[in-house]
């Protein structure tokens, strides 16, 4: 399997999976494999729903079963998979909540999860769970879309939506690092588009108007070094999810906080979290915070230094 190189094992040192025993949990758990350092530490975790107080009211019986069962789908997953791993359960009344509790107490730096059953093969279909497991994550977040482990376990094209925002700086900085570590392509997309309010009333944009927009978001990114540069007009979660049918994992970063610091995907991430065609890396804010250095400007070429809005 294609793994991150020895230099660059300073990216993902503690990676936890999500498991439910389901195909979903197998797919995050390929996916982790692919994206973390040789060194890491790997947890496959497995969340018992319910609040303790209710397991009391039902017996100890139960509380074992459920400890148990976890135990099961945890040893089980971990055989099928052939992986180092630890194995944590934790109880916690929604899933997604459980899963950043583990992160948070283990330290972890990157939660992958499964996307739902439901829907097309190939595509990231978010569930409740993983939805709840996206927002208000403390670390960065990972899923692999519907039938991955049916995929090969490489990395040819790494893809970036850019945008020139300090979130997109990070995310191309990350996606830099891993690129260079799996040794393998590394492209950059962005979208251009007119704000809602400009739709309201005349002038609807005209096609060189358009041209003139595009050119310059394609010689932005064309801008950053060592960047196969892309660039469209449209809806981004819509052109982004057609662009990730041609890569082998789409990174972005986000950029909101939620009333209690943590973060609240925007409209653009939350449906492509739904709609991806290859598999996710979002950069939340805590992430970016976490980084031991800021990513900076300085991959770009000096003739478009500072270009970007």
């Amino acid at each position: 399997m294609q793994q991150l190189c020895e230099e660059e094992t300073d990216m993902y040192k503690h990676v936890i999976v999500g498991v439910d025993g389901k195909e979903g949990g197998r797919e995050a758990i390929a996916l982790a494999e692919l994206l973390r350092a040789q060194d890491a530490e790997l947890t496959l975790a497995y969340v018992c729903r319910g609040e303790p107080v209710t397991w009391r009211g039902l017996g100890a019986g139960y509380e074992v079963f459920e400890r148990e069962r976890g135990r099961e789908v945890l040893e089980t997953a971990r055989e099928e998979a052939g992986v180092d791993a630890q194995l944590l359960t934790h109880e916690s009344p929604k899933v997604g909540r459980g899963l950043h509790e583990l992160a948070e107490a283990t330290g972890a730096d990157l939660l992958v999860i499964g996307s739902s059953r439901r829907g097309l093969l190939g595509r990231v279909l978010i569930g409740d769970d993983t939805r709840a497991a996206l927002n208000g994550a403390p670390c960065a977040v990972a899923i692999p879309p519907a039938g991955y482990t049916q995929r090969p376990a490489l990395m040819r094209e790494i893809g970036v939506g850019y945008d020139g925002s300090p979130e997109a700086e990070h995310a191309l900085g990350f996606a830099r690092e891993l690129a260079r570590g799996l040794q393998t392509k590394l492209s950059a997309f962005e979208v251009v588009s007119f704000p809602a309010y400009m739709f309201m009333g005349p002038p609807i944009p005209d096609d060189a108007t358009i041209e003139e927009l595009v050119h310059g978001a394609r010689k932005r990114v064309a801008g950053i070094e060592g960047v196969e540069p892309h660039a469209v007009y449209g809806q981004a979660a819509e052109e982004l999810a057609l662009y990730s049918a041609s890569l082998d994992l789409l990174v972005i970063g986000s950029r909101s906080y939620g009333p209690i610091g943590r973060l609240v995907h925007g409209s653009t991430a939350q449906q492509l979290a739904r709609t991806a065609r290859c598999p996710l890396l979002v950069l939340t804010r805590a992430a970016r915070e976490a980084a031991p250095t800021p990513v900076s400007l300085g991959g770009r070429k000096e003739a478009s230094a500072g270009a970007a809005n």
